[in-house]
């Protein structure tokens, strides 16, 4: 009798939820385009700008502050720009990103190669904000990027502290929330996030999706393209009910994503994990290829 195939590789990719399914179907029988002023156009604007305010507010922003991208590299490209501030603060010269980014935070958007540098990380994964304060000290301001959750080791950056030293300096924080949004508490005002990527298919939602949440009272990121005025004038793309916003509509129901535990139950206990990731600090062994960070199955 033909075994099975049990799907356990959530960190690259979920299954699209029955929810997100109907509302993308749902939305391809809308006619209009939501730039126009007519009825049609209307109704398809109705439908990005509820699933703009559904997403934004389960990240703690407004939906004035959310701007939809392609996908979390697109999020990423939008955030790694020169020229963004704080209130009040002076634009960012230079990029500091983590040993352990995304490769479309490496690649360093629009940086040059001479502005960017790598921030090590401990033997846990983690970054250490003594040694990110230091190469912040008496230089010009930073976009400082680094990445909630990993989707390798499964390692929580201690976000808060990252982001009281960053502001201190003068900088911006952006933070790659691709592996952690839907997956554990994620509000970006009591995290002090400046930036926020985020991507639809990590949790539910359709491949080709994403956002970029911008804080309140930064200045940029800049436009990607120039044209249009769709996305708030942000990513200037146009704005096509289909793929930009019914699929998030799914993010209603992120609090009941399956733990690693209830994938390993419905997977059956025979599977054992070959590689384990190094200890992390909150006491616990995360398989590499698990959904969740922060929780694993016994060995047998």
């Amino acid at each position: 009798m033909p075994r099975e195939r049990v799907y356990l590789d959530w960190n690259a990719t979920t299954p699209l939820r029955p929810e997100a399914r109907a509302a993308m179907l749902a939305a391809m029988d809308v006619l209009g385009n939501a730039s126009s002023v007519h009825a049609e156009g209307r109704q398809a604007r109705r439908i990005v700008e509820d699933a703009r305010a559904v997403i934004a507010a389960a990240v703690g922003a407004e939906a004035r502050q959310l701007v939809f991208t392609s996908g979390g590299t697109e999020a990423n490209m939008m955030a790694l720009v020169p020229g963004s501030a704080r209130k009040g603060g002076a634009p960012v010269e230079r990029l500091i990103i983590s040993a352990v980014e995304h490769p479309s935070v490496t690649a360093a958007g629009r940086f040059a190669p001479d502005a960017v540098t790598v921030l090590d990380v401990d033997r846990n994964g983690v970054v250490d904000p003594v040694r990110l304060r230091a190469l912040l000290a008496d230089q010009a301001p930073a976009l400082v990027a680094v990445m909630l959750a990993n989707n390798e080791t499964g390692a929580l950056q201690p976000i808060v502290e990252i982001a009281d030293v960053v502001h201190q300096a003068g900088g911006v924080l952006h933070v790659d929330a691709v592996q952690a949004v839907g997956k554990i508490p994620l509000n970006m005002n009591d995290l002090q996030i400046d930036l926020l990527a985020i991507s639809a298919h990590k949790v539910g939602g359709p491949k080709g999706v994403g956002a970029l949440v911008i804080g309140d009272g930064l200045s940029g990121p800049a436009p990607l393209l120039r044209g249009g005025g769709q996305e708030l004038s942000r990513l200037e793309s146009q704005a096509f009910p289909p793929p930009r916003g019914p699929p998030w509509l799914a993010c209603r129901r992120w609090p009941k994503l399956p733990t690693c535990a209830e994938i390993w139950r419905r997977a059956c206990g025979s599977i054992m994990v070959l590689r384990y990731s190094p200890k992390m600090p909150h006491g616990c062994r995360t398989p590499s290829c698990l959904a969740r960070p922060g929780c694993a199955p016994k060995r047998r």
